[in-house]
Parts: structure tokens; sequence; C-alpha cells
């Protein structure tokens, strides 16, 4: 089920939202400051390629004040943005049966999207475990 539905997700949105992503990460990457959200960019694009089945738990050991600092700095400049996109094509994908469980994975991208330091992406055995939390 889990290999169908990121089949489904793949086709109507994954890919474009995963080279968005990608190019984010280029970008952060070039500039030598920015390389930490450059890393989390190209996780996040991993992720949004091929979301079910995995989900995004806090890396062991907890967030340093760098890590929170990081975080806040790209909720301003960039992680609102990304949250308020993932919300509308959510909204839009959910509007026939079909795109329900791509809007579910949509939502689940936003937790990543907002705050991306301090986070790992892990496989799980079901495909909707993070969203209910």
């Amino acid at each position: 089920m889990k290999t169908l539905l990121n089949i489904i997700w793949l086709v109507f949105g994954g890919l474009w939202l995963a080279l968005g992503y990608v190019l984010a990460g280029f970008v952060c990457c070039i500039l030598v400051v920015t390389i930490p959200w450059g890393i989390a960019s190209f996780r996040i694009a991993g992720y949004a390629l091929w979301p079910f089945g995995r989900t995004v738990v806090d890396k062991p050991g907890g967030a340093g004040v760098a890590t929170t600092l990081g975080n806040v700095i790209w909720l301003l400049v960039a992680g609102i943005w990304i949250a308020i996109a993932h919300v509308t094509s959510a909204i839009a994908m959910a509007i026939t049966i079909i795109g329900i469980p791509l809007a579910i994975a949509n939502l689940k991208l936003i937790p990543v999207s907002l705050m991306p330091l301090g986070r790992q992406i892990v496989p799980t055995s079901r495909p909707f475990v993070g969203v209910y939390r």
C-alpha cells in the first residue's frame, strides 16, 4: 500500500515538490552561511519524494541553541511561506477522494518544513504515522 501511495504521490505533486526543495538546497549551499539549511532542504526533498512509510522525529541529543536559532531564522524567512503552500496544496488535493491521502501527506510535511534543523526522517511500518500526533 505504501508503494502505491508513494507512486501516486510522485505523479501528482511529489516530484515537483521535491525539485523545489532541491533547488532551495542548491541556493542555500551556494552561500556558505546557509549550508545547514541547504542540507535540511535536501533531506526534506527526499522525504517529499517518498513520504508514505516515513516520519519525522527529533534527533537524539536534543536541540541546542544554534539549532533553535537556526530554526527561528528559517521560520521567519521561508518556513511560514512553505507551510502556507503545503496547506494550500493539501486543500486542493483533498477535493477528490483519491487525493485525501495525498493531502494528508502534504500536511505531514509541514512540521519539518517549519523547523527543519534538529530533525531526522525515519522509516515506519505504517504509512500515516506522524500525521495524527
